[in-house]
Order: C-alpha cells, then sequence, then structure tokens
C-alpha cells in the first residue's frame, strides 16, 4: 500500500510540469476561441442605430428580421445547397484520385501527384478564383477553347452558381484527396487481397471492403469541404458577383459597408450555429452506420 501512495505521488510529482505547461496554452485556446463568439453573440442583441454602430440593448430583433426576412432565408439555403453540391463533387472525384495514389501510383509517380495537390493550397483563394475568372469568362480561356470547334456564342458561365461551385470544388479538391488518401494508405491491403481470393470483384471490394475502412475518412474529408464552403468569401463574391449571394460575404456588407454590427453579429452566429448543427448531425449519423457496419 505504502508502495502505491509513493507511486502515485511521483507520478502526480511528474504531471504537475505538464500541466503547468499545458495549463496557459489550453486557457489562452479557449479565450481566443470562445471569447470573441461570447462578444459576436452580445454584439448580436443590440440594436442597430443609423449613423451608428449600435446601441447597447438585450433584444432579439436581429433574428427575428432573419426569421422574418424571405432574403437572408434565401442567401442561407443557397449557401446549403451549394455547399452539399461542392463537397459531393469533391467526395466523388476525390476517391479515384487517392485510392489511385495509395494502390496504383509508383512510389516516384505518387510523390509528384502529391506535390501538384499540395501546389494549389500554396496559392491564395482569391489569386486562384481571379485564375478562374480569367478562365470562365465570356472572351476568357474556356471560351476561346469552345470558339476553335466552331461555337461563337457566350458561354454565360460567369456570376452563376455553376461557376461558384466550379471554383469551390477547385478549392476544396485537395483537402478531400489529402485526407482520403491519408485514411485509404492506412487500410491493410491483404484485406482487399483476401476479398479477392474469395471472388469479390473490384467494385464489390471497393463497396464491401475499402469503402466501410475508409468511413472515417470520409467523413472528416466530407466535414472540413463542407465548413470551408459555408463559410466561403473570396470564391462567392468574385465568381458570384453582386446577384449571387452566400451568407459569409452577406456578413460582410452588412458588418463592413452597412454597418450594421448587429445584424451582421447575428448573421454569423446563425452561420456558425446551422454549420455546427448540421456537422455535428451528420457525425452522429456515420458514426451510427459506421458501429453497424463493424458489428
Amino acid at each position: 500500500m505504502t508502495e502505491q501512495i509513493t507511486t502515485a505521488a511521483a507520478l502526480r510529482r511528474k504531471r504537475s510540469p505538464v500541466a503547468m505547461l499545458v495549463g496557459p496554452a489550453t486557457i489562452f485556446v479557449v479565450l481566443a476561441l470562445f471569447g470573441p463568439l461570447a462578444i459576436m453573440f452580445r454584439y448580436s442583441l443590440n440594436r442597430f442605430v443609423p449613423g451608428d454602430l449600435m446601441a447597447s440593448a438585450f433584444t432579439a430583433d436581429n433574428y427575428l428580421k432573419f426569421l422574418s426576412d424571405g432574403f437572408y432565408q434565401e442567401v442561407l439555403f443557397t449557401t446549403l445547397w451549394v455547399s452539399v453540391l461542392s463537397t459531393a463533387i469533391c467526395l466523388v472525384l476525390a476517391f479515384p484520385v487517392a485510392y489511385y495514389l495509395v494502390r496504383q501510383a509508383s512510389s516516384r509517380a505518387k510523390s509528384w501527384l502529391i506535390i501538384l495537390v499540395v501546389i494549389p493550397l500554396l496559392i491564395g483563394n482569391a489569386v486562384r478564383t481571379a485564375a478562374w475568372m480569367v478562365v470562365l469568362g465570356d472572351r476568357g480561356l474556356l471560351a476561346a477553347l469552345v470558339g476553335a470547334f466552331g461555337f461563337q456564342g457566350q458561354l454565360g458561365l460567369m456570376y452563376t452558381p455553376t461557376a461558384v461551385v466550379i471554383g469551390l470544388v477547385s478549392v476544396l479538391l485537395p483537402f478531400m484527396i489529402i485526407t482520403l488518401h491519408s485514411v485509404i494508405d492506412g487500410i491493410d491491403r491483404n484485406l482487399e487481397d483476401a476479398a479477392a481470393s474469395l471472388g469479390a470483384g473490384h467494385l464489390s471490394t471497393l463497396r464491401r471492403v475499402v469503402l466501410p475502412l475508409a468511413l472515417p475518412g470520409i467523413l472528416a474529408g466530407t466535414l472540413l469541404c463542407f465548413i470551408l464552403s459555408m463559410n466561403a468569401y473570396a470564391t462567392p463574391l468574385l465568381i458570384g458577383g453582386p446577384r449571387f449571394h452566400m451568407m459569409a460575404p452577406t456578413v460582410y456588407q452588412q458588418v463592413a459597408k452597412a454597418m450594421n454590427w448587429p445584424f451582421g453579429s447575428a448573421l454569423a452566429f446563425i452561420l456558425m450555429t446551422i454549420t455546427l448543427a448540421l456537422t455535428v448531425s451528420a457525425n452522429l449519423l456515420v458514426q451510427r452506420r459506421y458501429r453497424r457496419w463493424a458489428e
């Protein structure tokens, strides 16, 4: 008993320096994360006064304004379907690429391909979006290529939801590929060989072996891309144009242009809450399905 007490005391002494080092960092992270959220929520309860930033109050008028104004509800709906569509396209395009990198590509080709995947992440979103403006414009690169085959009309892609989805997919695709690559790389190839030896075809092996085991990575990549697309700013602003509205540019317009800090804070808090709620719900549903497969 004495030895156990001595051992426990020694463990506490060893942990105390760790706690002293981790404690300040944890406090800083908590304050840096929840402090701005608390301030934003407090601002959202104030009143907007023309000519001034806000008047101190405790009112839900800003949230009621969102619920009663069909324009802002349509903006939220547009943000949701664009984010879901962009994420789904990224998943469909990224999975074959990630699987090829892990299972088919040689080590040298794999290194170069991964570099090609990572390079877009080194370029700012605004720069990549500007490049897509050059490509998708009525007199851009895509129009010139189509014109070489005899088409003389305008493409009409710029400032449309299609252009925004294309731009978001180009931004999010590297994140999805990297996430799926890491999880597929952790799947033992012997499991696929065993399935093949039992008569399973390639598609059957992917569906019954690879996909269930890769589900945590699919979930992580999907949630990451969905969160990034829900909060996208540069792409919908530059490619979508003034008539296409998503939540993040709308929040910026309310805060920076209309100077309506209370309503802008309410919109930001609504966006964050809905994104968090959908993320948690999807995570719980997929985890429940994953447990059923594991059983």
